[in-house]
């Protein structure tokens, strides 16, 4: 348990206690049992009301509710809370390395909430509040290890700000550095266990960290399916391993791991998993991929994803030949969400214009993205490169078909493959020269060539106006700064 530090005012005694209560608390809200953790928290305040931990764990309801569910009628109703908090954080003692690391928390947790509602000013003014706090709390208390955490996290949040904010952080002043600051979350987890504050949460951030910016992916999903992480009666873990699995062409784990955890309670407050449930039967093309978006857009709040819901949608009714309903969801994507996401962008592009893709392309596309391999190169290897009349048709072809020798260990037939892509539409808006550029970079890291990876990471940014430009500049910058920054 943590220690417990004490400041008088008058006659009242505010403490930073982590007891029993407290450690319940947070593991009900990580596993996404909100409304269990509250009740506990609520017990815990009357029992001991100047404890200020019980303040601290309180903004997880909001943090994680407003994350997850992006309701912006929510999002107004709880913004207040943030300062309520802090108010009643000022009341804690200034000479405990806790008072500022609690704060610091706070001004976090807003700032992730803003950028998910696209407040990015908001976010940058509240991230640079955290981050200085955590900076003078890491001077002051140089070993106060529970400061390693959010610190680390900030420096690889900061180390992979998108170019439009570059200056927002230039003008923050805040230096970030992905490597260093996932090592720092990398000691905190190494040296606390299950039962601590923050451990929970820096192993669920850690593997989303390695797993996009560091491309340690496969050392990921060793983790995510072992014993040491759990997803029984654990919706956040469920949440991850599932969101890997279709992110790692996993789709038919991704469907288990979503049925399982649909028999969890609280798994129907969440519609998140409806979309990513969607995505997984999507990739397998199976029509109930069309059930859970239909789920997603009936009861999700938020603006995220739903234009790519809808982009989903057209193209599966596209694949069965039901242009009736293709046409509809096309129509649909142009009316519903927002484009703050790079998915939802290119789903808006797509509502603009009344072409559809070439089918074969289509279904290796999504046969590649569930992990059906042999399948999409079935299909490919059928189409004639020359018979494909439009350039885009001519570069997703090579794409697609570098991808599958790729993934089936023909790295040399790849890289030809994505050399030849990134030549023909190094100037098209499509993203398959990026990403082509991109994923030789990946393989020239593995194989320890880190000359020839540096080079595609940086030829990978020096392409631009593109799908996926946020996406895949980040994992290029992250590439870089893996291989440049000592």
């Amino acid at each position: 348990m943590l220690p417990c530090c004490n400041r008088s005012i008058g006659r009242t005694t505010y403490t930073y206690q982590y007891n029993s209560e407290c450690a319940k608390a947070y593991e009900q809200y990580m596993s996404l049992h909100i409304s269990e953790a509250d009740a506990i928290l609520r017990q815990s305040i009357i029992r001991n009301p100047y404890n200020l931990m019980n303040t601290y764990l309180a903004d997880y309801d909001d943090y994680l509710s407003l994350l997850l569910n992006g309701d912006k009628k929510d999002y107004e109703q709880r913004s207040a809370h943030m300062d309520e908090r802090l108010d009643l954080l000022a009341n804690g003692d200034e000479h405990s390395p806790w008072y500022k690391l609690c704060k610091a928390g706070i001004y976090l947790h807003w700032a992730m909430i803003h950028m998910r509602f696209g407040e990015n000013m908001k976010a940058a003014f509240q991230l640079r509040r955290s981050y200085v706090l955590l900076k003078e709390n890491q001077e002051q208390f140089p070993g106060f290890q529970y400061n390693i955490f959010f610190y680390g996290l900030e420096r690889t949040v900061i180390g992979t700000v998108p170019d439009d904010y570059k200056w927002l952080a230039s003008i923050f002043g805040l230096k970030g550095n992905v490597r260093e600051g996932i090592e720092k979350i990398d000691v905190f987890i190494n040296t606390h266990s299950s039962d601590d504050l923050f451990q929970r949460e820096a192993v669920a951030i850690d593997c989303f960290l390695k797993f996009y910016l560091l491309y340690k992916q496969e050392d990921v999903w060793k983790y995510l399916s072992s014993a040491q992480f759990p997803t029984q009666n654990n919706l956040i873990n469920t949440f991850v391993k599932g969101n890997m699995a279709v992110n790692y062409r996993k789709a038919d784990i991704a469907i288990q791991t979503f049925k399982e955890g649909s028999a969890i309670n609280d798994f129907n407050k969440f519609p998140l998993f409806e979309y990513q449930f969607g995505c997984a039967y999507f990739f397998k093309m199976d029509a109930a991929c069309i059930d859970h978006f239909k789920v997603f857009l009936n009861k999700y709040q938020g603006k995220l994803y739903v234009k790519d819901t809808w982009y989903k949608m057209a193209l599966f009714y596209y694949i069965e030949g039901n242009m009736q309903q293709a046409n509809y969801c096309r129509e649909q994507i142009t009316k519903r969400g927002n484009t703050i996401m790079d998915a939802d962008r290119t789903a808006g592009r797509f509502g603009e214009h009344d072409r559809w893709p070439n089918i074969n392309l289509l279904r290796a596309h999504l046969l590649i993205d569930g992990g059906y391999y042999k399948q999409a190169y079935d299909i490919l290897n059928a189409v004639n490169e020359q018979s494909l009349q439009s350039i885009s048709d001519k570069l997703e072809y090579n794409f697609r078909m570098g991808r599958v020798c790729d993934e089936l260990g023909e790295k040399e037939r790849a890289l030809s493959l994505y050399q030849k892509t990134l030549n023909m539409g190094r100037n098209e808006r499509d993203y398959f020269a990026a990403r082509s550029a991109l994923q030789m970079a990946f393989i020239y890291e593995k194989a320890g060539d880190n000359k020839n990876a540096l080079a595609k990471y940086n030829e990978c940014l020096g392409i631009h106006h593109h799908d996926f430009q946020s996406a895949i500049d980040q994992q290029a910058k992250a590439g870089v700064n893996r291989l440049t920054v000592k």
